[in-house]
């Protein structure tokens, strides 16, 4: 048997920021870094919660991990077309406002930037990406790497650990199919459930931490209300993209009628005629013969 729990994202919201829950969190991205987390502590961005709407359609966390890593997890419920322009401006965020005036450069912290989205952001097949910095020479075609003394003075094997490293999980890109335990991190992502069979990091907390039956009554009008506003933004996008596709075939129609007006008045067709055929009006028709005219 398996049941239905809270979302992901109002749980980071709400639940995950307290160390008693970090043990969901960090099974998480355990799972998806291939690596054992230890979240040391929860850090606070300037930049979250901006707005009443922007903390709705979107929830970020920032942790420091053992190895004094930042690792930023953001959620996104709404299309955004230049949101891989956001994971750019929160990863440099982050590294900025966590280098001390007066530390050297080489003291910044290695960012991982980690982003849930639940639209199709790109292109691309698969549901979850990874993105790193390297450095490929234009004429010998090597791949640039960390001098012997760079790898001792920086704790570094490669120049891709000093940046920025992004992952996105395209949530509703994934099939439902748990083939290993980042993809049952992922069903639970997408369904809000966690069976009983999985074995994932975390995930037998989750069931228990995230039940919405243990919620105080509060938080479950807290939680209800945010699912009603995640309910009206889909009905508002829906909407918005009915609309625009409503007026492409209108243009399209408008152009239809007046490549036929077009070609009628070629033939010396008059305009009584032509409006009768195309439904458009004389003094539209009045004016294509003027435009035709100038031509």
């Amino acid at each position: 048997m398996s049941k239905k729990l809270i979302r992901f994202d109002w749980a980071v919201k709400k639940l995950l920021r307290n160390k008693a829950n970090f043990v969901i969190l960090e099974g998480f991205l355990s799972e998806l870094l291939f690596d054992d987390i230890r979240i040391e502590k929860i850090l606070e961005s300037e930049g979250n919660q901006e707005t009443e709407d922007d903390k709705f359609n979107r929830v970020d966390i920032l942790t420091q991990n053992s190895k004094n890593e930042l690792i930023v997890v953001e959620i996104q419920n709404t299309y955004e077309i230049d949101f891989f322009h956001r994971m750019a401006y929160g990863a440099s965020k982050a590294l900025t406002e966590n280098l001390s005036m007066g530390q050297a450069y080489a003291e910044i912290k290695k960012v991982i930037s980690i982003n849930i989205v639940y639209f199709d952001l790109g292109q691309g097949q698969d549901y979850v990406y990874k993105g790193s910095t390297s450095f490929l020479g234009l004429h010998q075609n090597d791949t640039l790497t960390l001098s012997d003394k760079q790898k001792i003075a920086f704790s570094k094997d490669k120049v891709s650990d000093i940046f920025p490293e992004f992952y996105i999980i395209k949530v509703n890109k994934f099939g439902n199919i748990a083939k290993d335990n980042l993809d049952e991190w992922i069903y639970f992502l997408k369904n809000s459930e966690v069976k009983d069979e999985f074995k994932a990091k975390g995930l037998k907390q989750a069931g228990e931490v995230l039940d919405y039956m243990r919620l105080p009554q509060d938080d479950q009008f807290s939680y209800n209300r945010y699912l009603d506003y995640l309910h009206y933004k889909a009905s508002k996008m829906l909407s918005l993209q009915s609309e625009a596709e409503d007026r492409v075939r209108q243009d399209e129609r408008l152009k239809a009628k007046i490549d036929l007006a077009t070609n009628l008045i070629s033939k010396s067709t008059d305009d009584a005629f032509i409006a009768d055929v195309t439904g458009l009006t004389l003094e539209k028709i009045k004016d294509i013969r003027a435009n035709l005219a100038k031509k």
